[in-house]
C-alpha cells in the first residue's frame, strides 16, 4: 500500500509540476506577482495531495515568532517539501539557491523572474559579497528571504556544517534572523520515492537576539535549529 500511494502521489507531483511550469511560461511576460500566485497555487495542490493520497498533514508552529515586515529565514533542510511549505508562510519569499539550479531549463527561467538569489559556492569571498548584496536588495524591497545554511538536504538526525554566508548577512542586513527546525525527512526523504505517512510539524523559532559576535552567532543559531529539530524528529517518530 505504501508503494502504491507514493507511486501516485509522485505521479500528483510532477504531473501537476508540469503543468504549473507550462501556465508559468504564459506568464512570464506579465508582472512577476502573478508567476508568485502560480507557485503559491501549486504548493497548495502539493500539500492537498500529500494529505488525500499519503495521509501525511503538516502543522506549521510558531507563527508569532515572525516579526512584521523583512524577515531573513534560517532554516532546517531535510526534503523538497520545505521548498513548497514557505509559500504559504510568506508572500513573494525569495530563496537563497545555488548557481546550478537557475541553469535547468524553464525551472531557472521562472526562478529568476521570482526574484531568487543564486550563489556560486565556487566563487569564495566575491560570491560572499554579492549574495550580501542581493539578498540585501530583496531585503530593502520588504520580502522576507529564506537561506538553508547547511546548503544542502540533511538526513534526519544528521548535521552539516553551518555555511558562513549566514553570519555575514546577521551582521550586514538590519532585519532579524529567525530560526526554523522541522522534521520534514522523517516522512519524506531525500531523493526517497517512498513517502510515509504521518504529520510534518515545521517551528519558527523566536528571532536571534542582535548585535552578536559573529562566532557566537553561528554556534547559538546552529544549536537552537538543531536541537528544535531533534525534539521534533522525537516528536515525530512512532512509538517502540
Amino acid at each position: 500500500m505504501l508503494l502504491i500511494r507514493s507511486l501516485l502521489f509522485n505521479i500528483w507531483f510532477f504531473g501537476t509540476m508540469i503543468v504549473a511550469m507550462l501556465l508559468m511560461w504564459v506568464l512570464l511576460p506579465f508582472p512577476a506577482r502573478l508567476t508568485h500566485n502560480m507557485v503559491r497555487l501549486w504548493s497548495r495542490g502539493v500539500q492537498g495531495g500529500m494529505r488525500l493520497i499519503l495521509g501525511l498533514s503538516h502543522e506549521i508552529r510558531g507563527r508569532e515568532n515572525l516579526p512584521p515586515g523583512a524577515v531573513l529565514v534560517a532554516a532546517k533542510h531535510q526534503s523538497i517539501w520545505d521548498t513548497t511549505i514557505f509559500h504559504l508562510i510568506f508572500d513573494e519569499p525569495a530563496f537563497v539557491l545555488k548557481k546550478e539550479l537557475m541553469s535547468i531549463p524553464l525551472w531557472g527561467w521562472y526562478a529568476k523572474k521570482c526574484g531568487m538569489i543564486s550563489v556560486n559556492r565556487a566563487g569564495a569571498a566575491a560570491a560572499l559579497k554579492a549574495m550580501v548584496r542581493d539578498v540585501t536588495a530583496k531585503l530593502d524591497q520588504g520580502r522576507p528571504v529564506i537561506i538553508f545554511p547547511e546548503g544542502t538536504r540533511t538526513a534526519p538526525g544528521d548535521e552539516k556544517p553551518y555555511h558562513p554566508g549566514i553570519a555575514a548577512l546577521y551582521t550586514a542586513a538590519p532585519v532579524p534572523v529567525v530560526p526554523v527546525a522541522l522534521n520534514s525527512g522523517l516522512f519524506w526523504g531525500r531523493r526517497s520515492f517512498l513517502k510515509r505517512p504521518g504529520h510534518i510539524v515545521l517551528e519558527i523559532l523566536p528571532p536571534m537576539p542582535g548585535g552578536l559576535d559573529r562566532k557566537v552567532f553561528m554556534t547559538e543559531l546552529k544549536a537552537r535549529i538543531e536541537a528544535a529539530s531533534a525534539r521534533l524528529l522525537a516528536e515525530g517518530r512512532p512509538a517502540a
